[in-house]
């Protein structure tokens, strides 16, 4: 999940949320996480008490590899739709 307030500028500006950025931490130090996984794991971190950060597309193609991927875990998932939802609306 990922919280949305208003920026300085009047934005709405996305960051993750502090259940989900223990479940991403957990990704990360999961040795049976895939690249893609722990990709996706360390966008959301970064976006972390970070509103400023968005996630790159390289990120969000790695984050939508992990939804897709029957063989994910909800936290690596959680990790994923947060990254994903902090894309930057184009």
């Amino acid at each position: 999940m990922s919280v949305s307030h208003l920026n300085k500028s009047g934005y709405m500006a996305r960051q993750t949320s502090k259940a989900v950025a223990s479940k991403a931490s957990k990704v990360l130090l999961d040795p049976n996480s895939s690249a893609a996984e722990k990709s996706a794991a360390g966008s959301a971190l970064t976006q972390y008490k970070a509103a400023k950060e968005e996630t790159s597309a390289k990120a969000a193609s790695k984050a939508s590899e992990v939804l897709r991927d029957p063989t994910s875990t909800a936290a690596e998932k959680s990790a994923a739709a947060s990254t994903l939802s902090q894309r930057a609306d184009k």
